[in-house]
């Protein structure tokens, strides 16, 4: 089981000296500009998340889930946003990881840490989100091209990103089997880049509709096979899921830090808040769910390092368990601070509007709680078949 040994304490003790020394002078400024923070990018570069799994062999740091989830969550307790940067980008990289051939990793690895190209994945459309098999964008096969049409929406990254990990149907018959996946640069004519999405939270990481009319791919930015993108998404996203149980787990330890702070010093009654009961009791359940979410978070991750079965339910556990966690401390965070709690600017406002978000991107908690009840009942099925009588376990 994970814990932090020699191959991941030098990590964590690096990230924690740049979220010092980098992240937390520029939190509040991204915060309150909005603006895409182009020198976190070329910072983040040189430390390595954003090339975070990427073979060294390819130009990347060559790292595991687990490391991602370490530089998530540490980035998380100072900001969110800036914790988002990483795991977009690593989304957007993962598609190529995983279904690239070897000409497309070579060619667009080494690119992305050398000249630090910025990557976005493309699923959700207007009227298909949870639903992924009710995409509309097309690619139609010509002879030499494949023509995208269609819309793209909430694309984290859309307008900064160089490319796009496109998910469109090359066979509209077929539903999610019809799916496929294109590697699409920018550059391409055609494309079409909506206003900045106003996002409650996450301030300073835009997201965008993004308009796809008559534009050419090549099939060698195919991703795998015609059909495969379906099975390209859910693994990418299977793979990200415990990063962003990490981000949730940042923005809920460092809101239950700014409440417990506040508690001791708090004076009502003649003493610090922190000493009456029902504050004790706030306090106690915050911390225990932030521990219960930790273990199930890097406990998702080592599952899918080490390539075990049931990494898949663990994964969407973890991103419901701690995004819940992070939405439910935060708030109770507000609740012990009262009036302070609620002034605009501050920390735990911040927290609260960023927590949300995380029980809604990277699949909605609802589809995440279906996705465990599902791997449960295929566990059982291969344990005890259809045959034994359910009475015998009374």
């Amino acid at each position: 089981m994970f814990e932090y040994n020699e191959d991941y304490m030098p990590l964590l003790k690096q990230v924690r000296e740049t979220v010092e020394k980098v992240v937390k002078p520029r939190a509040k400024e991204i915060e309150e500009s909005d603006e895409f923070p182009y020198d976190m990018i070329h910072r983040f570069f040189k430390e390595g998340y954003l090339q975070i799994l990427i073979p060294k062999e390819l130009g990347g740091t060559g790292r595991d889930i687990t490391s991602l989830c370490i530089v998530s969550e540490e980035i998380a307790k100072v900001s969110a946003s800036l914790s988002l940067l990483v795991i977009v980008q690593t989304v957007g990289t993962l598609p190529l990881l995983i279904a690239g051939n070897e000409a497309q990793k070579k060619e667009c690895c080494p690119k992305i840490s050398e000249e630090h190209l910025i990557m976005a994945f493309c699923l959700t459309e207007p009227q298909a989100g949870s639903d992924v098999g009710s995409i509309r964008m097309a690619a139609k096969r010509t002879r030499d091209h494949y023509l995208l049409e269609g819309k793209k929406s909430f694309v984290t990254n859309g307008g900064v990103a160089d490319k796009y990990i496109v998910f469109a149907k090359t066979d509209p018959n077929r539903g999610r089997r019809g799916i496929s996946a294109f590697v699409v640069d920018r550059s391409l004519e055609g494309m079409t880049f909506g206003s900045k999405d106003d996002k409650i939270g996450m301030r300073g990481i835009p997201s965008c509709t993004i308009s796809f009319h008559q534009v050419l791919v090549s099939p060698r930015d195919l991703l795998g096979e015609e059909g495969d993108g379906f099975r390209i998404a859910m693994e990418t996203l299977n793979r990200s899921r415990p990063a962003v149980g990490a981000q949730a787990l940042g923005i809920a330890e460092s809101a239950m830090e700014v409440a417990t702070l506040f508690a001791m010093r708090r004076k009502q009654f003649g003493k610090p808040i922190a000493k009456l009961e029902g504050m004790q009791f706030m306090l106690a359940e915050m911390a225990t769910m932030i521990e219960s979410a930790k273990a199930l978070v890097y406990k998702a991750a080592w599952y899918l390092d080490k390539g075990l079965p049931h990494a898949t339910k663990y994964s969407a556990m973890c991103k419901y368990f701690a995004s819940d966690v992070a939405m439910k401390v935060a708030t109770d965070s507000v609740q012990i601070l009262g009036g302070y709690g609620c002034l605009r600017g501050g920390n735990l406002e911040r927290a609260m509007r960023d927590a949300k978000i995380t029980q809604i991107y990277e699949g909605t908690n609802q589809i995440q709680r279906f996705v465990v009840a599902e791997q449960l009942i295929k566990e059982f099925l291969e344990k005890y078949g259809m045959g034994r009588d359910w009475s015998e376990f009374l």
